[in-house]
């Protein structure tokens, strides 16, 4: 195990907790249980900060009727994932989530696959976020952890990037330890990059009890959003247990990182 120093005081890390996959256990029988709404509570209660849902285009797993209720409902920041078009920010702008999260989405994908590419499109991108931001509506960006990517976010003006961890997750998974470290540095140094420009910097995708705690261990990352391995070990254990170990293992993560004085490398 390898280590950067870490010259940044730590603070707590938040954890959002993606309900999507509640949904799309629901819609499976096209009736109303489970209900994500109830979801959302048991996540709170168990240590969740905030609560994440992608509105998709073809409505697969959330829908708009869920959306209104966790907007009027949430005793938590709610966090809205979206695609970059127009009725998407009309939704986003009537429903005026605590926060957005824009994503890249196509109709194949089975889960998002990639960073959104600011760099392309940031004069497009730049009008969108503002709408947002107006309307005191936090916008963040889902990237790799691309430098030319982080920089194009903070053209644009966003208030927060997402750092997509998914190779990393993958490398994990697979047993490919240097590409697990090659990785989690991109993850380091873009964290570092992003917080250095002045971004608040999150993190998530393919998250779960085993490839967490080097991620948590990143200072500059304030939260993390994890769904699907929550909501599928919740099958198992329930999602109060599920969400509760999460929470703790990423807490301990963040105050072991603070003792040893480093970020740690998988």
């Amino acid at each position: 195990m390898t280590r950067r120093e870490n010259n940044t005081e730590a603070r707590p890390i938040r954890l959002g907790i993606n309900i999507d996959h509640v949904a799309t256990l629901r819609n499976a029988r096209g009736e109303f249980h489970p209900d994500p709404l109830r979801a959302a509570a048991i996540a709170i209660e168990a240590g969740a900060d905030n609560i994440t849902a992608h509105l998709r285009e073809d409505r697969r797993h959330i829908r708009d009727k869920d959306m209104e209720r966790l907007a009027s409902s949430l005793t938590v920041p709610l966090n809205m994932e979206m695609a970059v078009t127009p009725e998407m920010l009309k939704i986003a702008l009537r429903l005026r989530p605590h926060a957005c999260c824009l994503v890249p989405e196509w109709r194949q994908e089975i889960t998002t696959e990639g960073g959104l590419d600011v760099k392309s499109q940031d004069n497009s991108l730049k009008p969108f976020v503002a709408k947002l931001q107006d309307e005191d509506i936090q916008v963040s960006l889902f990237i790799d952890p691309d430098p030319a990517q982080i920089e194009a976010a903070r053209r644009v003006e966003a208030k927060a990037i997402e750092l997509h961890t998914g190779a990393y997750c993958r490398a994990v998974l697979e047993g490919d330890r240097a590409g697990a470290e090659r990785e989690l540095d991109r993850l380091v140094d873009g964290a570092a990059l992003a917080a250095g420009e002045g971004l608040e910097v999150h993190a998530g995708h393919g998250l779960n009890y085993e490839n967490v705690a080097p991620v948590a261990a990143i200072s500059e990352i304030v939260e993390l959003n994890i769904g699907h391995h929550l909501v599928g070990e919740a099958i198992f254990v329930g999602l109060y247990d599920s969400v509760r170990r999460m929470r703790e293992t990423i807490d301990a993560a963040r105050r072991s990182a603070v003792t040893s004085g480093s970020a740690a490398r998988a």
